[in-house]
């Protein structure tokens, strides 16, 4: 229940308790760092407030009512709680912390990246917990976060939920995975692309459209959908001795390709580049274990971002862009 106007503030609460702990006016302005006469004008706001003495003198002491001394207890709960409040938040230290950290990420991450991240966070914080959450469609992860449940989102829809902050993870170019003995591993036009039999993933959310299918869309373009898969991670095993073509990252693909009779093929549709972002919900930006988190998944993707680059000979920049959809 709120009322309109309520008579006490901290300032008279932390009088009564110096008060009765003192049992003098001088020496609790003094303590307090006020002067008498400001301590003598709190008491009596007090005794307005509570109609009672509160502390009746005797001698040369002042001692509590049988009101005060009821009051005494509750009082010192009650700025106790407010001190904790206003009390600083405690420091993270990565060597020594417990938390448990939760991530939802579909698995168009190539596993390298999420393999690093474990290296590093084993490495600065072992004793930290963490949980990959697998996103679907089914999986709200939005109300996951706003309830706490769920820390950062990694993603690359054309168009994140503005709501929620956001910072740019990678920047990859759109290529083609197809199996090394493919008619078109050499290269494809786009007409043989668009009439290529491919294998598409199912989509992680209901809500967006992934680049490829966004840009075919706008361009009005469509292609084969034959193969339809519930993981990134299935497609690639797929593709060996078919004339599949699966379309992807070239970080993803570079993966694969290094592990199965596969070839990366340049695409002959100018896609625009695939971007991988973290998202988190506002409640936790000043977070510094939060922080934290985004700071090491932001190092493991620079760090992947320029390895791809020199793969490709392209110059790295000094800072790698970043953006907020909530700022």
């Amino acid at each position: 229940m709120s009322r309109a106007h309520d008579p006490f503030d901290t300032y008279l609460l932390r009088v009564f308790s110096t008060l009765m702990t003192e049992r003098s006016v001088s020496r609790a302005a003094a303590k307090l760092g006020q002067s008498q006469p400001a301590v003598s004008a709190a008491l009596k706001r007090l005794r307005d407030i509570l109609g009672d003495p509160l502390l009746v003198k005797d001698k040369q002491r002042m001692v509590p009512t049988e009101r005060a001394m009821q009051l005494e207890a509750s009082v010192r709960i009650v700025l106790a709680e407010i001190d904790g409040l206003l009390a600083p938040a405690d420091v993270f230290e990565p060597a020594t912390t417990r938390q448990v950290f939760r991530v939802g990420t579909p698995d168009y991450i190539a596993p390298p990246l999420m393999a690093s991240m474990v290296a590093y966070m084993r490495m600065t914080a072992p004793r930290a917990k963490l949980v990959i959450q697998p996103l679907s469609p089914d999986f709200d992860y939005e109300a996951a976060m706003a309830a706490g449940e769920l820390d950062v989102v990694i993603g690359n829809w054309p168009q994140p939920p503005e709501h929620l902050r956001m910072t740019i993870l990678l920047e990859d170019d759109v290529v083609c995975l197809v199996a090394r003995d493919h008619p078109l591993a050499a290269g494809m036009t786009a007409m043989q692309y668009l009439n290529g039999a491919h294998i598409v993933p199912l989509m992680y959310s209901v809500t967006q459209r992934g680049v490829v299918e966004s840009h075919l869309a706008a361009m009005r373009m469509s292609r084969e959908h034959t193969v339809a898969v519930p993981f990134f991670s299935l497609a690639p095993h797929l593709l060996v001795g078919t004339d599949l073509i699966f379309t992807t990252s070239r970080h993803f693909a570079d993966h694969f390709a290094k592990t199965l009779p596969l070839a990366v093929v340049d695409s002959p549709i100018n896609f625009p580049p695939m971007r991988f972002y973290q998202l988190w919900h506002s409640r936790t930006q000043h977070s510094q274990a939060h922080a934290w988190l985004r700071s090491l998944l932001s190092a493991v993707a620079r760090t992947a971002g320029a390895t791809q680059a020199l793969r490709q000979g392209i110059a790295v920049p000094a800072k790698r862009p970043t953006g907020s959809a909530a700022s």
